[in-house]
């Protein structure tokens, strides 16, 4: 079992950057490892995902060519990088591991194991 914290998050305008962490409590190589956000009354909503072998990264069409997902296998973290933010990236951002020895459903957070509490992004017009 992994616990994972994100952090990073905060208010920036509209163009704007931030990086968010996900600080996992144990190695990541075992892990296909995920962003997701989601807003009140809403589902939560695939943005970024990288393989266990670090060898694919997948996005979003909303976050392609915005986002970058990274990992730092020897940090125990996984980094997404944002940059021209827009009002509606605005959500709680969380960090997911998954298991699953499948990747390409990546984008189903049915297919996450553990998640952390979350992170949240204002962006302001």
């Amino acid at each position: 079992q992994v616990q994972l914290v994100e952090s990073g998050g905060g208010l920036v305008q509209t163009g704007g950057s931030l990086r968010l962490s996900c600080q996992a409590s144990t190695p990541l190589t075992s892990y296909n490892m995920g962003w997701f956000r989601q807003t009140q009354g809403k589902e939560r909503e695939f943005v970024a995902a990288s393989s266990r072998s670090d060898d694919s990264s997948d996005y979003a069409d909303s976050a392609q060519g915005r986002f970058i997902i990274s990992r730092d296998n020897a940090k125990n973290t996984v980094y997404l990088e944002m940059n021209n933010l827009k009002p509606d990236d605005t959500a709680v951002y969380y960090c997911g591991a998954s298991l699953l020895t499948y990747y390409g459903n990546y984008f189903d957070r049915r297919g996450y194991n553990y998640w952390g509490q979350g992170t949240q992004v204002t962006v302001s017009s």
